[in-house]
């Protein structure tokens, strides 16, 4: 909670006519987001949220960065890669010293 008051921890959440659906949620740093979990309590929903938070980073602002942590087979299935630890770090320099996306700003 602590996090998401000092305005670190941002969930992408995916709503219907009975409530929260699922969601997922992580830490924004500048141009990074590095996914911490996913949920969901009815099917898909969370690749809902996902879509939204993909599109809210492709605001126009190169160099953001999505970071899952790993590749799992969903993930895999969603579109995410694996890359060389050189080239993360890369990609990470240049994503920190972007704006928050303004969804978050």
């Amino acid at each position: 909670m602590r996090l998401h008051e000092l305005g670190w921890a941002h969930s992408v959440e995916a709503w219907d006519d009975d409530g929260l659906a699922g969601g997922l949620y992580g830490v924004a740093i500048g141009g990074l987001f590095a996914g911490e979990s996913m949920f969901h309590r009815r099917t898909d929903a969370s690749k809902v949220a996902l879509v939204a938070l993909v599109e809210a980073l492709l605001d126009g602002v190169a160099g953001r960065v999505l970071d899952v942590q790993w590749t799992t087979d969903h993930l895999h299935g969603l579109g995410a890669v694996d890359i060389q630890r050189s080239r993360y770090l890369e990609l990470l320099r240049v994503s920190l010293s972007l704006p928050l996306p303004a969804m978050w700003s």
